[in-house]
């Protein structure tokens, strides 16, 4: 069995999130601070990001990675239900869900969801 890598994940309001590499990966501007090693050593921080926004980020990141390893990987029809009901939040989670996905952080479709 191998060691699976975590990163910490730093929001807005100081709440940490201990999550897996391949996840907090999926997002493209942690994949680019990870290559540079361009963040402190007790997390990365994401200081436009709520804890509650980042924590449904994360979610998404979850359902989204492509792990060889897990049992569990979401696919075709069964992920974009998945999707179709994540977006189903009341209008301020959306907009911040929306400005979080323009914003470089995690890689959320969320235009492809009609």
């Amino acid at each position: 069995m191998s060691s699976i890598d975590k990163i910490i994940l730093k929001s807005s309001d100081g709440e940490s999130f201990e999550v897996e590499e391949a996840v907090a990966l999926q997002s493209r501007t942690i994949d680019q601070m990870f290559k540079e090693k361009d963040f402190p050593d007790d997390g990365i921080p994401l200081h436009n990001v709520t804890s509650g926004i980042l924590s449904k980020v994360i979610d998404y990141c979850k359902m989204h990675v492509v792990d060889t390893d897990r049992d569990s990987s979401v696919a075709g029809d069964d992920l974009k239900a998945w999707d179709a009901e994540f977006v189903k939040v009341d209008r301020a989670t959306l907009f911040d869900l929306i400005l979080v996905s323009v914003v470089p952080l995690p890689t959320l479709r969320l235009r492809n969801l009609g």
